[in-house]
């Protein structure tokens, strides 16, 4: 996945080799594939899902006005869903595993994976935490301070990755988007697969589809997936969209 996000045919030799390269490292593989709007209906049907089994999610990030950590590849968010989960992400990306220090490898809620969509992908770092119930909403209603949602491990990386002068005090509230979360196992297809149907407040939509595996399943899991989607007419070459930058430039734009 590039953050340009339009779909090609395949990757060149020195991109798969790149590739190849950033599997070695990684903890994960997530295989990303967004369908086109017109084939929201038909992709819901073909895959025979139930709405009602979904979950509830509201996404929250965290940025300058101007979208400064998004420039710098850092990714600040916040989630609640349905059930009383939460959490907190600090992501940076691009990133080569091979390069991420060993202190951070070994720390809980740490994970290096490779997204990949149609022609295209990208390796990230995240540091992940659990919230108690209750605290992102006391955050974005403003009776706390962003800094509380997150550790100071994830504090620490955020700083080191932010740009000079961008410091966590300096973020603002991008959000909600409120998202419905879908894990299901399709028949005839083995796997779990995940339904992510982001509504941005203007109206649009992005719908993914996605699976993850292990690194030295990608091209297995990849290929059997693109067979199993092409055989209930789900569209494989329409353009793809990015959840998240999306979302930036959405909130950016209404500040």
């Amino acid at each position: 996945m590039t953050d340009t996000a339009s779909a090609r045919p395949r990757l060149s030799t020195d991109e798969l080799a790149q590739l190849l390269s950033l599997l070695e490292g990684a903890d994960t593989v997530e295989l990303k594939l967004t369908v086109p709007d017109e084939g929201h209906r038909s992709a819901v049907d073909a895959l025979e899902m139930d709405p009602l089994d979904a979950n509830l999610r509201q996404v929250f990030f965290f940025d300058t006005l101007d979208l400064q950590l998004n420039q710098a590849g850092v990714i600040v968010r916040a989630r609640r869903a349905q059930g009383g989960v939460e959490d907190s992400v600090v992501k940076l990306r691009p990133v080569v595993p091979k390069e991420m220090p060993a202190k951070l490898r070994v720390l809980p809620g740490f994970g290096v994976e490779v997204d990949a969509m149609p022609g295209g992908f990208v390796c990230s770092a995240r540091l992940k935490e659990s919230l108690r119930p209750g605290k992102v909403r006391e955050v974005v209603r403003g009776g706390k301070p962003i800094r509380s949602l997150f550790t100071k491990q994830q504090r620490a990386f955020l700083a080191q990755h932010a740009p000079e002068g961008v410091g966590i005090e300096d973020l603002a509230v991008l959000g909600p988007i409120l998202v419905l979360k879908l894990k299901f196992s399709p028949r005839d297809y083995g796997r779990r697969l995940v339904t992510e149907l982001w509504n941005y407040p203007d109206g649009s939509r992005i719908l993914e589809l996605s699976t993850k595996c292990a690194p030295t399943e990608a091209f297995e899991v990849a290929a059997k997936t693109r067979v199993f989607l092409a055989q209930r007419g789900i569209d494989l070459a329409g353009e793809q969209q990015t959840k998240t930058k999306t979302a930036l430039e959405f909130f950016s734009r209404q500040a």
